[in-house]
């Protein structure tokens, strides 16, 4: 069995863990204080419940931006006020932790487990960074290495993708700080290469990226999937979902390409060796194992059965009784619980009873992300059935003076980034997305295309390391300047806003969710 990366760990100086320090804190009694304050003030509109939620809601989104406790505790936490201070009954707060979007995400998370526990991720990095086009020039390096990057996030979490490319890229830094010395005879230091902190941007970058392609991508992207079914009516199949997104993908890495290499211009246009590193690491690999095979296999069926409803729809409609009968038999979430059963099915040494995944390897996953994902969207739909999502929509409208259905969704896709910059996208997501469904409601107009905007930017938080994980990974390697990093995100996220909203407008007709 193949040995795996583990994320490398975060180095921050004495001044950032001083100011994290202070900041969860300040968190730790803001969030209490802040719901103290609510309640004891007036709330004109609704009723008792949804004014005692709100002040739990201020409380939760306190310590999820601050977190001053994991923040997967925070909205069991939140769950549980809720439930004590009467705003509904166990049975329906605690409903959602059951949702079948949480069984989509176990599932597609166990097959990504068993993925990186038999080093498929790995094989299929190395493979291509070692195909003859990429050759040993600088941009064709960063250009494939960020799209390896997009293009295993699509499938697995940008946390993880990012994890397994550090190393990668590090080695190809390693190659360019060799041949460097090589010419110049005296010792370089990678941190003031250029070209070491593209490589360690793009990791992050890109991976964030492609988190988008697909609903699996991001967790993001299934949140808001679910709140867009449970509070708008609407179901977003996957292969409908493709059909907008990845486009969009592949737009927003190819800027994302020009603005790290323009920010960023290598020293050398050549790396020599860097290929033959690239092919020796996949030798290490050794012959296609029968994990590695069986993992595929696995994740091949999901994907296909992912991606069905989509091809039924486009030949006999998405109201034919195949179509119905699919959806009622083989739901994404039964289908990524398929893909993950399998992995305990097929074996990779019959005689010894050992298969693909064991239990104790495939309970390694991210079960905070599971819970979170409970919580928020327990929050999100006792926002609705209180009145208070009406509420707070119709405020905002106010405020915001904004009307038409795409001004609302360039306010929204705003509201979401700066939201990601501060906290989680997962967070950000459960924040975000049911109050610009409730605003979309308040003003009448379509609330998918303010909801997508949402979920979309609640994956654009590229500026700081606390943004998100992948940004906190590269920015350890110590060859990521932060003043680099903030410049970088800063461009990046206002051309993903523009992106973001232009090809929500020209490509959501395609896709039949802009009616």
């Amino acid at each position: 069995m193949k040995e795996e990366f583990a994320a490398p760990a975060e180095v921050v100086s004495p001044l950032e863990e001083k100011v994290e320090d202070w900041r969860k804190r300040i968190s730790l009694f803001l969030g209490p204080a802040l719901a103290l304050a609510v309640w004891f003030s007036p709330m004109p509109g609704p009723g008792a419940q949804a004014h005692t939620l709100a002040g739990i809601i201020a409380w939760i989104v306190v310590w999820w931006i601050g977190e001053p406790v994991p923040i997967p505790v925070s909205a069991l936490l939140g769950a549980a006020l809720c439930i004590l201070a009467g705003v509904a009954d166990a049975k329906t707060v605690l409903a959602p932790f059951a949702e079948p979007t949480i069984f989509l995400f176990l599932g597609s998370f166990i097959l990504a487990r068993g993925m990186a526990v038999h080093g498929l991720d790995r094989r299929f990095a190395f493979g291509l960074m070692s195909t003859g086009w990429v050759g040993d020039r600088a941009w064709r390096i960063l250009f494939v290495y960020g799209a390896v990057c997009a293009l295993i996030s699509m499938w697995i979490s940008n946390t993880a993708t990012t994890a397994m490319m550090f190393p990668i890229g590090l080695g190809i830094i390693s190659a360019m700080a060799g041949l460097m010395e090589k010419e110049s005879g005296r010792k370089v230091d990678p941190a003031s290469f250029r070209f070491a902190t593209a490589i360690m941007l793009m990791a992050a970058y890109a991976s964030s990226t492609g988190g988008i392609g697909t609903p699996v991508g991001t967790p993001p992207n299934l949140i808001g999937m679910a709140m867009i079914e449970k509070f708008a009516g609407v179901k977003i199949q996957f292969f409908q979902w493709m059909i907008f997104a990845v486009p969009m993908m592949l737009v927003m890495y190819a800027a994302l390409f020009l603005i790290l290499y323009t920010l960023n211009k290598p020293e050398m246009p050549v790396i020599a060796g860097c290929r033959d590193h690239m092919r020796r690491e996949l030798a290490r690999l050794g012959p296609w194992s029968r994990g590695q095979k069986n993992s595929l296999a696995a994740f091949l069926v999901t994907v296909c059965l992912w991606v069905i409803p989509g091809f039924l729809a486009v030949f006999w409609g998405s109201a034919s009784p195949q179509a119905k009968w699919y959806a009622a038999r083989l739901p994404e979430s039964a289908a990524a619980l398929i893909g993950a059963g399998l992995l305990f099915l097929l074996p990779v040494d019959w005689r010894k009873r050992e298969f693909t995944i064991s239990w104790r390897q495939a309970v390694d996953i991210d079960w905070g992300t599971l819970l979170l994902f409970g919580g928020g969207l327990s929050l999100g739909g006792l926002m609705f059935s209180t009145g208070l999502a009406e509420h707070v929509g119709q405020g905002l409208l106010r405020l915001s003076g904004a009307q038409s259905l795409w001004g609302i969704t360039f306010a929204a896709t705003f509201i979401a980034i700066v939201a990601s910059e501060i906290t989680s996208n997962t967070a950000a997501a459960n924040m975000v997305v049911p109050v610009i469904i409730s605003v979309a409601l308040a003003a009448g107009v379509n609330p998918v295309p303010p909801a997508l905007g949402a979920i979309l930017g609640c994956s654009w938080g590229f500026m700081l390391p606390v943004s998100t994980p992948p940004n906190a990974i590269v920015y350890g390697s110590g060859l990521v300047p932060i003043v680099k990093m903030i410049k970088a995100g800063f461009v990046f996220d206002v051309v993903g806003l523009l992106l973001i909203w232009a090809g929500l407008r020209l490509l959501l007709p395609l896709a039949g969710l802009a009616g």
